[in-house]
């Protein structure tokens, strides 16, 4: 495929498409490119496809002249949900040519069909529940967060001998048994009573959303591997302490989301009760169980499936309807019964093993219990055109997931703030912007760290050498005082950029005290009260409180102003305000331009006058990042 200098022009911006972005079915797409006079255009077709259909193709008008350009423009309406693809074909003296999409979402001409644009398509009858997007969220490990006493070894079914720390400050235990397992069942004792205790301090990192990793009843201290869905860990807490914790929260304007794990259970589960633990008849002990054919056995009873070929995690069949039934359909399912006991939500572990009708069903039942409910997918890619198994997900085009999480940003930022470019950072947000209904796009979980990854200070601060220790080294391991200082500088800098763009800035537990730590179970170690990093926690705390008061930053539109090698410049724009965000990654300070007559800092309070007509000139510092509240605008120069 050979690339050809361009004679024709076509972006994303809304002179070429419009409206930008998703659009609802049944909205006519009004398509335009512009090619030069000069190359002797004769024939411009857009050619639209529906995922996994053949082209079709709509010959564009000539509709008069754009300076030195012509403009041919056509109109297409898509009339149901669907990925659509589009792409164009010229027709020149010097032979057919392809218009494809090439980088920024700028049309590049070849002489091959190569890379498509994208177009998805939403049920308009849907829409998410914004509660979410629009305010702050923290994610709690629930072992490890705030325990009110002691743990003490809980007693009853299902209850396997657990190892408990005393000492709040232990490394959790990461060597293997002397059969090469690592079984995850040591606790720290954290409880629903400890976070009740310490609603306090969510309230005053003006938390909005609890979300919290899985609290049901499970061997392991992470407790992805569930035991019991219908019943607290007895170490977290019970039910009432799960409602009384529901009611506070919602006294403070905090709603609660939970973690459901519903594409495999644990071996060591009412369902599958591999151990014999619990006193039903699991589908490890009897074909007759009413588990059985949850689970897909290729040879009963010790050949299944099960996730990523851990034999723990027995997968389950999602489909079956006694499954579905006890799942979300029934009154009494798991997803409608913790939603009437005080949940507002459901975060769905890996959503891209789940199938779509399964999702729909369960978002259906979710609504039919609380019609603001929320449902949230683990999707760790462009979730809008994700393929999972051979399949394209459906996940926005109306009825599946209201948001997802937000692991496209976090990578962004982790790699800007880590040498690269800000233009990498504003393409791929501005992918992800075009791609994802503008309601999904600000109802985001916007993450930086979570518990499946790295801490964020260790991975600003570590050098490339050190992820090379030993899992002992990496265990004790804590970032020496410089490189600790621009760690520190760094992660305020990735806070800047997490709390300014649209979505719900989402704080893992510990990162806004300092915590550090390597891969699982390092960065699962306790919230350090008492010896939390006071300068980052004050800085948290402001940033927090910018958050929450500003309607600019929960709803305002988004524009990339200069993205430029250290320097990324954005702004975010409503009928109250016009908020311009700078950050400089690099150990330089750059100047750029802010289109004001007078700007103010709303960080630190610092203020920025007009230097002449053309608005305001402002110098970054290097490593520092300023959200500036703009006023006025300038004048034009002739």
């Amino acid at each position: 495929m050979k690339t050809i200098p361009s004679c024709i022009y076509h972006s994303r911006e809304t002179a070429c498409k419009s409206p930008y972005g998703a659009v609802p079915a049944g909205q006519t797409v009004t398509f335009s490119t512009y090619p030069k006079r000069e190359h002797g255009t004769e024939h411009i077709t857009l050619w639209v496809e529906e995922d996994g259909c053949a082209p079709q193709a709509y010959p564009m008008r000539w509709y008069g002249l754009a300076g030195a350009r012509d403009r041919y423009s056509v109109t297409f309406t898509p009339d149901h949900p669907g990925l659509y693809w589009y792409y164009f074909t010229i027709d020149t003296a010097d032979g057919p040519r392809y218009c494809a999409r090439g980088y920024g979402g700028r049309g590049e001409i070849i002489d091959a069909l190569g890379d498509k644009y994208q177009l998805t398509v939403y049920d308009p009858a849907y829409q998410p529940p914004g509660w979410f997007g629009e305010g702050i969220t923290y994610n709690i490990f629930p072992d490890r967060f705030c325990r009110d006493r002691l743990p003490v070894q809980p007693e009853g079914e299902g209850i396997a001998p657990r190892v408990l720390h005393e000492n709040w400050d232990d490394i959790p235990a990461y060597r293997p048994d002397e059969n090469g397992e690592i079984l995850n069942n040591d606790f720290f004792g954290g409880t629903l009573r400890g976070v009740m205790q310490k609603l306090d301090y969510l309230e005053s990192l003006r938390v909005t959303t609890i979300y919290f990793n899985p609290i049901f009843q499970a061997y392991s201290n992470h407790r992805y591997d569930t035991g019991d869905y219908k019943r607290i860990d007895p170490l977290f807490g019970c039910e009432e302490d799960f409602r009384e914790l529901c009611r506070e929260a919602a006294a403070r304007g905090m709603r609660v989301v939970l973690d459901g794990v519903f594409n495999h259970t644990g071996f060591d589960s009412r369902y599958f009760n591999g151990r014999g633990r619990y006193n039903s008849v699991g589908a490890h002990q009897s074909k007759k169980s009413p588990y059985y054919r949850w689970f897909d056995f290729q040879q009963w009873p010790d050949q299944y499936g099960s996730w990523w070929g851990i034999y723990t995690l027995p997968q389950v069949r999602e489909m079956d309807e006694t499954y579905q039934d006890y799942i979300f359909e029934n009154e009494d399912s798991v997803v409608r019964r913790w939603l009437r006991l005080g949940a507002s939500g459901w975060r769905l572990d890996v959503a891209d093993e789940l199938p779509d009708e399964f999702i729909r069903r369960l978002n259906a039942a979710a609504k039919r219990e609380k019609p603001d409910a929320l449902i949230i997918g683990e999707v760790w890619e462009d979730a809008s055109n994700k393929i999972s198994y051979s399949e394209r997900r459906k996940y926005f085009q109306g009825g599946e997931l209201d948001s997802v999480m937000n692991y496209p940003l976090r990578d962004a930022i982790l790699a800007f703030l880590n040498g690269g470019t800000a233009e990498h950072f504003a393409e791929t947000m501005e992918c992800i912007r075009e791609n994802y209904p503008r309601a999904v796009f600000y109802n985001l979980m916007n993450i930086i760290g979570t518990h499946d990854t790295a801490r964020a200070l260790t991975l600003l601060g570590v050098s490339e050498e050190e992820w090379h220790m030993d899992r002992d080294s990496r265990a004790h391991y804590t970032l020496p005082m410089d490189r600790l200082e621009t760690a520190k500088r760094k992660l305020k800098l990735a806070a800047v950029i997490q709390f300014t763009m649209p979505g719900s800035p989402t704080i893992y537990y510990g990162d806004e005290a300092g915590r550090q730590g390597f891969e699982d179970p390092f960065n699962r170690r306790t919230y350090p009260w008492g010896a939390e990093d006071r300068e980052l926690l004050a800085f948290y705390r402001r940033l927090c409180a910018l958050r929450a008061d500003s309607e600019t930053l929960a709803r305002g539109d988004l524009r990339f102003v200069e993205s430029s090698g250290a320097l990324l410049h954005y702004e975010r724009v409503s009928d109250h305000a016009r908020l311009h965000i700078l950050v400089n990654r690099g150990h330089h300070a750059v100047e750029t331009r802010v289109d004001a007559v007078y700007a103010v800092d709303m960080l630190e309070n610092a203020e920025f006058d007009r230097a002449d007509s053309r608005g305001v000139y402002v110098t970054i510092p290097p490593e520092t990042a300023y959200i500036l509240r703009c006023f006025g605008t300038p004048l034009k120069e002739d």
